[in-house]
């Protein structure tokens, strides 16, 4: 899984440029989420479809980045989250974002972008 980190500007209509954008090659968004600090504003979107997000966000002259997920399920309870947000300390990994995709059936499924994936992969086996 990937998330693209899509950079706008902080004035009205980037969330529906980035959005109309995506609809249009109908893209299904999973998780998305914004943040603006200094100069630099962006979404972190996730999609189910990494080409066609891609295409669409470069026929629209959206600038991006994108970085790999972590996709974890929890059990959806107090204090599973900081279960895993000490384990990855303990090994030394920054977590960059976070946010739910979803939650269903007593689990909750989040999506982590990492400063090291493949160290934080064995570290929450």
């Amino acid at each position: 899984m990937k998330e693209f980190k899509v950079f706008v500007a902080d004035k009205p209509g980037e969330l529906a440029r980035v959005t109309e954008a995506l609809a249009s090659a109908a893209v299904n968004i999973r998780a998305i989420a914004s943040e603006s600090k200094h100069d630099t504003s962006f979404l972190r979107v996730v999609t189910s479809d990494v080409q066609t997000t891609e295409k669409a966000l470069q026929n629209a002259g959206l600038k991006f980045q994108l970085d790999d997920i972590l996709d974890v399920e929890l059990i959806d309870r107090p204090g599973e989250l900081a279960k895993i947000a000490r384990r990855l300390a303990r090994a030394g990994i920054n977590v960059h974002s976070i946010y739910i995709l979803g939650s269903k059936n007593g689990r909750t499924e989040l999506a982590l972008t990492v400063d090291n994936p493949e160290r934080a992969r064995t570290t929450l086996k």
